[in-house]
Parts: C-alpha cells; sequence; structure tokens
C-alpha cells in the first residue's frame, strides 16, 4: 500500500509589478488592447482622456432618503414645530390676544395636557382610555382643597364646611395645606392609582373595549362619588370661589398672565418628554406591544408593566393639567370630571390625530375652542356637531387632521412623472425607496394613516430579553 504524505502550498508573495521611482514603463507588446478598443479613433472618447476632448462621465444615480436622511429630516422638522409652538405660545399670544381670551387659551392648554398623556397611552400603546377624568379630577380636587385651605388662613376653615358641614376640617384635608405636599400629591396620587389599576387589569391581559368600558365607569363612579361627599366635596357645586395662589392674588391680571405662561411652558415640557418617550427604546417597545402583545411576550418581556408605566406617564399629565385648571378658571366640579368631559378628551384626540406628537394637542385645543365659540351661538346644536365630526374623522380620516400632510405627500407623488418625488428624489421601486412620508420601505401614507402606523421611525429593535415571561 503506498503512503501518502500532504505537502503544504508555498505562502502567497504579492507580485508588484509596478515600475521602480525613475525607471520606464514596460512597454506594450504589439497587438495588445491598451483600452481603446479596434476601430476606435484617437479623438473619440471612450473613457480614457485624450487630448483636446472632455471625457464623458456616466450618468450618476438618482439620490434616494434612506433611514438616516429620514431620521435627520424628521428630528429637524420636529425641532422646527416645537421651536414655532413655543414661539407662538409664549410670544405671540400674550403680546396678540386680550386678558379674556389669553385666559380661554389658558384653560385649552390645560385640556391640551390631557390629550398629551392620552396621546401616548392611545396612540402609541393602544390603551383605549375612556376615564381620564379621574386623574384630572383627582389633581383638580388636590389643588381646589389646597386653595380652600389657604384662603381660610391658619387652622381656618373653609365656608362651604361651615354650611354643609359641622364647621370642622377633615383629618386627611389637614396635609394639604401645606403647599409641598399639595404638589406632590397632585402626581403622586393618580400615577399610584393608575399603577394599581394598571396591575390588576393588565396583568389578567384585559384590554381593548372591557379596558374602555372599566375605565369609562370608574369616571362614573368617581364622579357619583364626588356628589355624595357634599361636606368634603362641595357636592354638585365643587369648589370655587379662589382669591390666591401660592400668594399671588388671582384678581390680578398680571398674575393670570403668569399662570398662563406657567401652563404654557408645562405643556411644551410634557411634548419635549413624550417625544423623548416615543423615540427611546421605551416607546419602541410600546408599539410593538400595541401592534403585537403575544410576541412581545414570547420576547421575554412583560406587556403589563410596559402599559403600565405608559398609563401612570398619561396619568401624571392629566393630575398636572387638573391642578392648573383650578385656579385658571376658578371653579372645580364634578361635570368637569365625569364621563362626559373624559369622552371630551378622547374626541380632541381622535380628531387630531393620535399616533403624532403635537395631533393630540392641536385637536384637543380646536374642539375646546369650537365648543365654546360655537356653543354661544348654537347652545343646542353643538353636541351633535361634535359627535358628527368625530365620526367622519373616524370613518374617512383615521389618522387624524395630522395625516392630512401625509395624503397630500402620497397624491403629490403619485402624479409625478417618471416615478419622482416633489423634491426630485427617485420614487423607483426597492429596498431604499422612501414612500410619501419620507420613510423608507415603500409605504404610503394612506396605508399610514389607515393603520394608525405612528411618524416615527423605529431606532431601536425590541430584542430577546432572555428570559420567559
Amino acid at each position: 500500500m503506498t503512503r501518502m504524505t500532504w505537502t503544504p502550498p508555498p505562502p502567497f508573495e504579492p507580485r508588484d509589478d509596478r515600475p521602480a521611482d525613475g525607471a520606464a514603463a514596460p512597454a506594450t507588446p504589439a497587438g495588445t488592447s491598451t483600452g481603446t478598443p479596434a476601430g476606435t479613433s484617437a479623438g473619440t472618447s471612450t473613457g480614457t482622456a485624450v487630448a483636446g476632448t472632455t471625457p464623458t462621465t456616466p450618468p450618476s444615480p438618482s439620490p434616494q432618503r434612506g433611514p438616516r436622511s429620514w431620521l435627520t429630516a424628521a428630528r429637524g422638522r420636529t425641532l422646527a414645530g416645537f421651536t414655532l409652538a413655543a414661539v407662538l405660545l409664549l410670544v405671540v399670544a400674550p403680546a396678540v390676544l386680550p386678558d379674556f381670551r389669553l385666559n380661554l387659551l389658558a384653560k385649552f392648554l390645560c385640556l391640551a395636557m390631557v390629550a398629551v398623556g392620552i396621546g401616548l397611552a392611545w396612540g402609541r400603546g393602544g390603551m383605549l382610555t375612556l376615564g381620564q377624568g379621574v386623574y384630572f379630577g383627582l389633581g383638580a380636587y388636590l389643588m381646589a382643597m389646597h386653595l380652600k385651605l389657604t384662603d381660610a388662613g391658619p387652622g381656618g376653615v373653609p365656608d362651604f364646611m361651615l354650611l354643609y358641614g359641622d364647621g370642622t376640617v377633615p383629618g386627611w384635608w389637614e396635609p394639604l395645606r401645606s403647599p409641598v405636599v399639595t404638589l406632590l400629591a397632585i402626581v403622586v396620587v393618580p400615577v399610584a392609582l393608575a399603577v394599581v389599576l394598571g396591575l390588576a387589569v393588565f396583568t389578567r391581559r384585559v384590554r381593548g373595549a372591557y379596558f374602555a368600558i372599566l375605565s369609562q365607569a370608574l369616571a362614573a363612579a368617581f364622579a357619583i362619588l364626588l356628589v355624595g361627599q357634599q361636606k368634603v366635596t362641595g357636592g354638585t357645586n365643587g369648589l370655587n370661589g379662589f382669591r390666591s395662589f401660592f400668594g399671588y392674588d388671582l384678581a390680578d391680571p398680571v398674575n393670570k398672565r403668569m399662570l398662563y405662561l406657567i401652563a404654557a411652558v408645562t405643556l411644551l415640557v410634557m411634548v419635549a418628554v413624550v417625544r423623548l418617550l416615543m423615540v427611546s427604546r421605551f416607546g419602541e417597545l410600546l408599539v410593538a406591544v400595541r401592534d403585537g402583545e403575544n410576541r412581545v411576550r414570547f420576547l421575554g418581556y412583560d406587556p403589563a408593566r410596559v402599559k403600565v408605566v405608559a398609563y401612570a406617564v398619561a396619568a401624571a399629565f392629566a393630575g398636572v393639567g387638573g391642578a392648573l385648571f383650578v385656579p385658571i378658571v376658578g371653579i372645580v366640579s364634578p361635570a368637569d370630571v365625569g364621563v362626559v368631559p373624559s369622552i371630551g378628551f378622547l374626541v380632541g384626540v381622535a380628531i387630531g390625530g393620535r399616533a403624532t406628537l403635537l395631533g393630540p394637542v392641536l385637536g384637543s385645543v380646536a374642539v375646546a375652542w369650537a365648543q365654546t365659540s360655537l356653543s354661544e351661538s348654537f347652545p343646542s346644536a353643538w353636541t351633535y356637531a361634535q359627535g358628527a365630526l368625530f365620526i367622519l374623522v373616524i370613518a374617512f380620516l383615521p389618522g387624524g387632521l395630522a395625516s392630512l400632510g401625509g395624503l397630500q405627500a402620497a397624491v403629490r407623488r403619485r402624479r409625478a412623472p417618471d416615478g419622482t418625488t416633489g423634491d426630485g428624489a427617485s420614487g423607483s421601486a426597492g429596498p431604499a425607496t422612501a414612500d410619501a412620508a419620507g420613510r423608507p420601505g415603500g409605504l404610503t401614507a394612506a396605508a399610514d394613516a389607515a393603520d394608525h402606523v405612528a411618524p416615527v421611525p423605529p431606532t431601536h429593535s425590541v430584542e430577546p430579553a432572555g428570559r420567559l415571561p
């Protein structure tokens, strides 16, 4: 038997055929092609520069907007919109509007704070919250209790308790004499209630219409409770007649403008917080829970905890909005926290665009302004007009009024010749093709509005958590 041996090949050595410095280039053998095809004259341009001729450059491919360019453009648009809103709210409105209209706008901004939280919980998390009036009412009544105790003086009794009660302040009212305790309670109490309710509901996988009915029933029960406790809550009359706000006279027009500026800055901060949550890993996980809760659970995450966090943030926003609503409007009653106001919050978010950043703010302000203006001229017809507007938007514009820009871009893209968009970018199919809203992937804005897809592109991928639920 012959024994076979294996000999390794010699190591590879790169060959350098370049001539040394100062040496002549190697001659080209006769009959060897030099890059000019046979039959081509010396004066013809064939990709090689010839004396006296201009080299022909191949046409450059059409520019396409990739994910990175879309993110840069989206951040620029968000920053521009935020700057414009800040200028309009903090500079233009105080300079143009009279005191009455400015105070009315401050009231609308308080309602918009609730809408921002609903946009996060419903638009991004898919939780149809019909009971945000509960958290709005908690913040409002906590602030109203503090203001009534402040007006009564140290150790004093609020005026309505002398009329309806026995002339003594309940023990659970006493801590609210402190401004620090009141500010903490305005945030902590709604968040604590939202966490308890969220853990009790979401861990049992209650969602959809069942969660909406449950939250609406909670709002109805809270309003009935306030009406029945007339000795400590004022009953149907509520709490009113506030004279000061942390030492500032509420009758002074300068202080009223200060309250407007506080409300405007608070709203801008809330919008910035929601924006940070939307583009963070938590925001992407929240959207994943909305679109495929079971898939997220199989990846090892707990969807209940994700929902509870978003629900608690929405409750905190509603509580702060209710607390600022009291000194601005001057009254809070069960009519402001029941089922009807909770549905009104939702209507504004749906009309503006629940899956967008500024849509809930613009929608809630527009609906509140229309309610105030039109109800003065048509007090009995405004409710029907509000319901008709809500039905039309849900039926024909599911993405809200904020999706009109995307639909217009889609129409321009379809009408553009040669498949090009309005900005000159190629609209040909492919993995890098951008849709009408500027996102890569070829989804049109019309489909985006119909499917309620949020306009913020994913910046983080949802990866397995490395554990089972």
